[in-house]
C-alpha cells in the first residue's frame, strides 16, 4: 500500500503576468503564465522560502499528490515534513519553466495574437528567460530573499544561473548533476532527439495540434534521451542481456531484448503527457548554455556570493565529475563558500531523484550549517547617536521595533536603544539618548552559526542582536524569531 503521510493533497496554482517578459534574445513573450506549487508556510519575515527548479521534462509538481494521482510529486523523497527540504520549516516553492507544456506559457498555449496554439511562432527561450520568469513570480509572492535555491540538471542550470544573476537574494544554492555549458556530446544527443521529431511525417512543421501528433519521433527522442540517463552498471543490473517474453533469439529486427521493450515503453508513455515542441524548445535551451565570460567560469563567478553545494553522481556520464569538479576550481578561486559531495550510485544521471538515503544525508548535512547570513533580516534601521530620546521612541513606535542601534556617523554601531531603554528614560525624566543607551553591546557576524547566536541569546537573555561587518559596521540584525523560524518550527 503506498504511504501518504507526507504533504497529502496539492493543488496547482497559476499566475498570470500583468506585463510582457522581454527574452534574453530580445523577443518579447506577451503575459505569460507560470504553473507553480508550494509546500509549507512562509514565515512572518519571508526568509524560510526555497526554490526547486526542476529538470527537463519535468513540472511543478515536486512533491504531494494530486487528486487522484498514482504517485507523489517527482521529489517527494526529499520534500516534506521532517526531510531535508523540511516542510515543517520552510516554505517550498517549485514553478514549470516557461517554454513547457505543464501548466507555464510555452509552444502548446495559445497566442494571444492569433488564437492558436503558437506551434514554432512561440519564441526561443534559454536558462535565463526561465530564470527571469521565477523571478517575477517571487516577486508576485512578495518575496525578496531565498533561503536555498535547488535543483538538479537542467534544473542545476537555472540554480546556477540564480547565483549570477540575482546574487544579493540567495543565501544557499544546491546544484546537482549539472553543467555550466552543454558540451558537444550532450548538444550532439540534443540534436539527434530533436531530428527524430522534426523527421515524423506528422510533425508538420510544428502544427500538429489539431492533427495526428508526432508521437513516434518523440518517441524516439525519449528513448535516446532516456539513454544517457542511465549507466551502463544500471542497465545491466536491470536488463542485462535477457530476453523478453522469450527463451532464443528470432534472428529478426522485433523487440527481443528486455531493455528495448523497457526504452520502448518510456518512449511511448511519454508521448501521452509531454509536447512534442516544448521538447525542441527545451533541449534548445540546453544547447545554449553556456555560463563562461571570455570562456572562463572564474569570470563568471566573480558576483556569486551564496553558500554553495554541488553534487555530482559517480556513475554520470551526462554531467560527469570532473565538469562538476571544474565547476567547484572556479567558484573556490572566487573565494566562494562551496563544498563538493559525491553522491554514490550506480544508477547514473536520474540517481537524485532515486536515491532516497545519500541525498536526505548529504542535504540535510549542508542545510543544517546554516549561519546567520542565511536568515538575517538586511533592511536594518538605525539611529544616530545625536537623536533625541523622543525622536528614537518616534522611529520605534513607527517602525514597530523594540531594539534599535545607534550608529556614528561612519555607520560604527557605538549602542543599542531598546523599548526598556526608553522605559528608563521616562523614569529618570531624560531626552538624551547618551544617558540610556546600552553601550556595551553583543553584537555577531554573518557566518556565525544561529546555534551559537541561539545560545547566546539564551545566555543574556535578549532577542535580537545587530549584525556587524569586520570595520564593525551594522549590516543587518537577527531575532530569536528568526532563528526559531528554523530551528524550532
Amino acid at each position: 500500500m503506498t504511504n501518504r503521510k507526507t504533504l497529502g493533497n496539492i493543488q496547482t496554482q497559476t499566475y498570470t503576468m500583468k506585463e510582457d517578459l522581454k527574452l534574453e534574445t530580445g523577443d518579447i513573450l506577451k503575459t505569460p503564465t507560470i504553473a507553480y506549487e508550494t509546500y509549507g508556510k512562509l514565515n512572518k519575515e519571508k526568509s524560510n522560502v526555497i526554490l526547486i527548479c526542476h529538470a527537463l521534462t519535468g513540472d511543478a509538481h515536486a512533491a504531494g499528490w494530486h487528486e487522484g494521482d498514482k504517485k507523489p510529486g517527482w521529489w517527494n523523497i526529499i520534500i516534506g515534513p521532517e526531510k531535508p527540504l523540511d516542510t515543517n520549516k520552510y516554505f517550498i516553492i517549485c514553478s514549470n519553466v516557461i517554454g513547457s507544456c505543464k501548466g507555464s506559457t510555452g509552444p502548446s498555449s495559445i497566442n494571444p495574437d492569433t488564437g492558436k496554439p503558437y506551434a514554432l511562432d512561440f519564441p526561443i527561450i534559454t536558462i535565463t528567460d526561465m530564470v527571469n520568469a521565477q523571478k517575477k513570480l517571487l516577486d508576485h509572492l512578495g518575496i525578496s530573499q531565498l533561503f536555498a535555491v535547488v535543483g538538479g540538471s537542467m534544473g542545476g542550470m537555472q540554480v546556477l544561473q540564480w547565483t549570477i544573476n540575482y546574487p544579493d537574494m540567495i543565501r544557499n544554492a544546491i546544484m546537482i548533476a549539472s553543467g555550466a555549458y552543454s558540451t558537444p556530446q550532450q548538444i550532439a544527443f540534443n540534436a539527434v532527439e530533436r531530428r527524430a521529431i522534426t523527421e515524423d511525417p506528422n510533425w508538420n512543421k510544428g502544427n500538429y495540434y489539431d492533427k495526428e501528433k508526432p508521437e513516434q519521433g518523440l518517441s524516439v527522442a525519449r528513448m535516446i534521451g532516456h539513454i544517457t540517463y542511465l549507466s551502463n552498471e544500471s542497465m545491466y543490473e536491470k536488463f542485462g542481456r535477457r530476453l523478453q517474453d522469450k527463451n532464443d533469439f528470432s534472428y529478426d529486427f522485433s523487440n527481443e531484448f528486455q531493455v528495448e521493450s523497457y526504452l520502448e515503453y518510456q518512449g511511448a508513455s511519454f508521448t501521452k503527457k509531454f509536447d512534442a515542441n516544448s521538447y525542441l524548445y527545451m533541449t534548445k535551451a540546453l544547447d545554449y548554455y553556456d555560463v563562461r565570460v571570455n570562456n572562463s567560469l572564474e569570470e563568471a563567478f566573480k558576483n556569486i556570493k551564496s553558500k554553495m553545494l554541488i553534487m555530482s553522481i559517480t556513475s554520470d556520464w551526462l554531467y560527469p565529475n570532473d565538469h562538476m569538479e571544474e565547476i567547484v576550481r572556479a567558484l573556490r578561486a572566487n573565494n566562494v563558500n562551496v563544498s563538493y559531495s559525491k553522491l554514490n550510485s550506480e544508477y547514473g544521471h536520474d540517481a537524485f531523484l532515486i536515491e532516497n538515503g545519500q541525498m536526505n544525508y548529504i542535504l540535510s548535512n549542508f542545510l543544517s550549517h546554516a549561519t546567520v547570513r542565511d536568515v538575517m533580516s538586511s533592511n536594518i534601521i538605525t539611529i544616530d547617536e545625536k537623536y533625541t530620546v523622543k525622536k528614537a521612541a518616534e522611529l520605534m513606535l513607527k517602525e514597530n521595533k523594540t531594539h534599535i542601534p545607534i550608529v556614528d556617523n561612519k555607520n560604527h554601531i557605538v549602542g543599542i536603544i531598546t523599548a526598556w531603554d526608553l522605559s528608563k528614560a521616562i523614569a529618570t525624566n531624560t531626552d538624551n539618548i547618551d544617558d540610556i543607551m546600552t553601550k556595551d553591546v553583543i553584537t555577531c557576524h554573518e557566518g556565525d552559526s544561529i546555534y551559537d547566536i541561539r545560545d547566546m541569546m539564551q545566555k543574556y537573555s535578549i532577542s535580537s542582536i545587530p549584525v556587524v561587518n569586520d570595520e564593525n559596521i551594522v549590516i543587518g540584525n537577527i531575532t530569536s524569531y528568526h532563528i526559531n523560524n528554523l530551528l524550532e518550527a
